[in-house]
């Protein structure tokens, strides 16, 4: 298994993906894509985003915790191998 997560989107969800675990949820509805990582933390991730309502890239917080704890996935067992998180296959949700 590797030691890092992927982070995508696809229409209205985001996807975090480790090991065989595919953890989808709901998106802001103007998100078109992530652009980057800027932090990684157990489970909590500041991203640069790109929304269909702004030309500027923003900053974005994302807490896997609270998401984790409502599947029933204990957040400290899941987590602790992932030592990075990368965007891959990110799309675009509307016009980009």
């Amino acid at each position: 298994m590797t030691d890092y997560a992927t982070l995508s989107n696809d229409k209205n969800y985001t996807i975090f993906q480790y090991g065989n675990r595919t953890i989808r949820f709901k998106a802001p509805y103007s998100l078109e894509r992530y652009i980057a990582v800027r932090e990684w933390e157990n489970g909590y991730l500041v991203v640069t985003a790109k929304y269909s309502h702004n030309p500027d890239y923003e900053e974005e917080y994302i807490d896997l915790i609270p998401i984790l704890e409502n599947l029933y996935i204990v957040p400290d067992i899941f987590l602790k191998p992932i030592k990075e998180v990368r965007i891959e296959n990110a799309r675009c949700s509307g016009d980009c």
